[in-house]
């Protein structure tokens, strides 16, 4: 009899069911033939013994929450029997333990080197407005002057979003690091900036947060001040795109790339098959002195210690104590438990505890040493694994990893979705149904691992695929479609 649920980790009281497994059917796990006591679907969890009310459930090794009613070997465990045992800011001990690093020889890809020294790996014209608006006004603009793109200028894309304007506070510092982050970011060969001249988000503030900017590569347009914007900023783009065109793709090292890790619509597999495969690459990136950057907040509660004692040192272990207390207390004082997740999606695919989802997300980040915590908007500094404080929601976290300076982001998914970054976003499926149902918004299968492929193997794989995309010779599904999405982290009021 073939296995057709997995246990994970020996100290497991629960086991993950590759297929569906009827009550009554005998099934293999763990190297055990085992009775199933009631139905029990694809991806969801499986109880391997006894497990009496009130004690920890267990799964990677980790609790997950705690039994509310007495479970039997054989039966289903999810939501009617499982229940967190998250809470609010605790304290925490620095236990370090690191993997030393097993440094590799960098390998190369075709990039764009700026002239501050930064690579890039898209050369396109990125309009960015200041205030929602414009939005309507910059799609225009890019439609109409598509004719630039020739040559090294491989596309023109507009990023709406409804802010710039009516904000206070650190909502208005959020948008106006967002838009920063995103005129500095070297995937853009050259930027037109569009205003339209009574938002509290004015050009001369945007100008001031830039300090000094190449005049040639980042151009201002404020359609107040001007009778036809459309008009000029179509000649502003000409300008633009004669900069922009001259840049060529050349060999940069892998050194000098920085790949953000993210999941969404996670299932019973996320855990399993494309978070660990993200995870080999992830090691393989740093071991070759790269750097990656792991966030979503929120979905590192109940995993947040295995993180902390790889932290580098006191100083970084303490940064990530505060990032995730004080998103706790985010949680808190919007009268919110810390706990409201998964998603009905997530609970569909199996997944029940945030704990349960955290320890498979952190999973992304590999074994490597957590070097340095990132405030919002904060650019990478240190090679290596960062952190990145950021919410759990797939575009906002995308567009803060983009903010801090990834070029690329890896995302990995059980249940699917369409959506692009600012940046090339790959779409990594945890199973084989999802991979061959949606082909036109998924990159890389990792299910194949289920079935026994081999993570490292399958890591290479997905290693050249990464260095296929960032060298221009492959695109993304989202990228082929157009899709480029913009959020910003809100937190305040509006006026």
């Amino acid at each position: 009899m073939n296995a057709r649920a997995v246990i994970i980790n020996q100290a497991d009281s629960v086991a993950v069911a590759l297929d569906m497994i009827n009550e009554g059917e005998s099934f293999m796990a763990g190297g055990q033939e085992r009775s199933a006591k009631t139905n029990v679907a694809t991806g969801h969890k499986i109880a391997v013994k006894d497990i009496p009310a009130g004690d920890l459930i267990i799964k990677y090794g980790y609790p997950i929450g705690r039994a509310t009613a007495l479970i039997e070997a054989g039966e289903v465990v999810h939501s009617h029997n499982l229940s967190t045992g998250l809470s609010e800011e605790i304290e925490y001990t620095y236990e370090p333990c690191l993997t030393p690093p097993s440094p590799q020889t960098s390998r190369s890809f075709k990039g764009f080197r700026r002239e501050d020294g930064k690579a890039g790996i898209r050369n396109e014209i990125w309009i960015i407005p200041t205030v929602g608006c414009v939005n309507s006004i910059a799609e225009i603009i890019r439609k109409e002057a598509q004719s630039l793109v020739c040559g090294s200028i491989e596309g023109i894309y507009s990023f709406p979003h409804p802010y710039g304007c009516s904000q206070l506070g650190i909502d208005h510092e959020n948008t106006k690091k967002a838009l920063r982050d995103l005129i500095n970011h070297p995937n853009a060969g050259a930027v037109l900036v569009l205003g339209l001249g009574c938002e509290n988000n004015t050009i001369a503030g945007m100008k001031e947060m830039l300090g000094d900017i190449n005049a040639k590569r980042v151009k201002f347009l404020i359609c107040q001040d001007v009778e036809d914007e459309i008009d000029v900023a179509l000649k502003l783009l000409k300008e633009l795109a004669v900069y922009a065109q001259s840049f060529e793709r050349e060999d940069i090292p892998t050194s000098e790339l920085v790949v953000g890790l993210k999941c969404g619509g996670s299932d019973g597999f996320s855990g399993i098959t494309a978070n660990p495969l993200v995870g080999v690459f992830s090691d393989s990136l740093i071991a070759e002195g790269g750097t990656t950057i792991l966030t979503e907040v929120p979905e590192m509660f109940g995993a947040e210690t295995i993180l902390m004692n790889r932290c580098a040192n006191r100083e970084v272990f303490d940064k990530t104590v505060k990032m995730i207390n004080s998103f706790k207390s985010y949680y808190v004082a919007h009268g919110q438990p810390v706990y409201e997740n998964p998603s009905p999606g997530n609970k569909e695919g199996g997944i029940t505890t945030l704990e349960e989802k955290s320890l498979g997300c952190t999973q992304k980040a590999g074994r490597a040493t957590v070097v340095d915590v990132l405030e919002y908007g904060s650019p990478v500094i240190k090679k290596g694994l960062n952190l990145l404080e950021s919410p759990g929601n797939d575009l906002v976290a995308s567009t803060a990893l983009a903010m801090s300076g990834a070029h690329i982001i890896l995302f990995t998914t059980g249940r699917g979705t369409p959506f692009g970054s600012p940046v090339p976003t790959v779409k990594i499926s945890s199973n084989t149904p999802l991979a061959n149902k949606k082909r036109g918004w998924i990159d890389f299968d990792a299910g194949s691992i289920v079935a026994g492929a081999d993570i490292f193997s399958l890591g290479e794989d997905l290693y050249k695929l990464v260095l296929d995309i960032c060298s221009g010779v492959a695109q993304t599904q989202a990228e082929k479609l157009g899709f480029r999405d913009l959020a910003i982290f809100k937190n305040g009021v509006t006026l």
